[in-house]
């Protein structure tokens, strides 16, 4: 017999993470701001659908959480019928959402005094990494229960590993993005200034994927931003949520990230050519309208 355990938040992201728990044999009870979802769910998956992130919570030696931002975590966890109020002594709260450092120490701290263990564990690997089961996750918080809590996360990771205390998980992720964002529009623009010279991209990219350039952007998305379609994986919303964040926290270390600033600004103007909701790799659409 599995662990009991709890999700909370059945998104893009947390739908699948949830079902691969499931298939583990773990004893699974969700909780969706949406109703409907967690009875999908529950038709798909064995398990239980609660009224409440603190009902889905209770009892439970795990409660996995991934929700939209700050506000949507605190609201979970330590709002009126959150998690924190419901969760027994010695359980653990693992925090998947992509959110401040700040909110995770906060969060830290609060679920102390109430003798819970609280990890934050921001994963990267977008929608086809959580269905396929082989996130990355990237956890601050206490080793001990990190080391509880890891054979869990297995159900739906590849690759887990605690960064440091309190707030490691989210400052890693935010390397993460870092990184990401100046590849993506590194390859928006060779792919653009390839097209306009007369190369075949295609052919181009074959070659120099196997040298220096080689990036997991380059080898999964280069075909799709050749072609023009943005429908597949991390939507531009999320990444200048997650790219704010980054910034705020730059600031706050004093450190220079120009780069970054300046494609958060360009996925801004993707925004206003209507591209909420493309991938992140749209970037190519912003210079081809140039």
């Amino acid at each position: 017999m599995g662990e009991r355990v709890a999700f909370i938040g059945l998104g893009v992201m947390g739908y699948p993470m949830a079902g691969h728990l499931a298939a583990g044999g773990h004893q699974v009870t969700v909780y969706n701001r949406s109703p409907a979802k967690a009875e999908r769910w529950t038709r798909e998956h064995k398990g239980e659908a609660a009224p409440s992130p603190g009902e889905a919570a209770r009892d439970c030696d795990v409660v996995f959480v991934c929700v939209g931002n700050d506000d949507d975590l605190r609201q979970v966890t330590a709002g009126e019928g959150g998690a924190f109020a419901a969760m027994k002594a010695g359980a653990i709260l693992a925090d998947h959402t992509t959110a401040s450092a700040d909110v995770a120490r906060e969060l830290h701290g609060v679920a102390a005094e109430k003798g819970i263990a609280f990890l934050d564990c921001p994963v990267s690997g977008g929608q086809a990494g959580a269905e396929n089961g082989v996130l990355t996750v990237m956890c601050g918080g206490d080793r001990q229960a990190f080391e509880r809590a890891e054979p869990l996360i297995g159900c739906f990771a590849r690759a887990c590993r605690l960064m440091g205390p309190s707030g490691a998980g989210q400052l890693t992720k935010m390397v993460n993005q870092i990184c990401i964002a100046g590849l993506m529009q590194g390859l928006a623009e060779g792919i653009h200034f390839g097209t306009l010279a007369g190369l075949d991209m295609r052919a181009v990219i074959d070659v120099i994927s196997k040298g220096a350039a080689q990036s997991w952007q380059m080898e999964n998305r280069y075909e799709t931003m050749i072609d023009g379609e943005f429908d597949f994986g991390f939507a531009v919303d999320w990444m200048r949520k997650d790219l704010g964040i980054c910034l705020d926290e730059a600031r706050r270390l004093n450190a220079h990230v120009p780069v970054t600033a300046l494609v958060d600004q360009f996925y801004g103007e993707v925004q206003d050519m209507g591209g909420n909701r493309w991938d992140t790799s749209s970037l190519i659409a912003r210079l081809e309208r140039k």
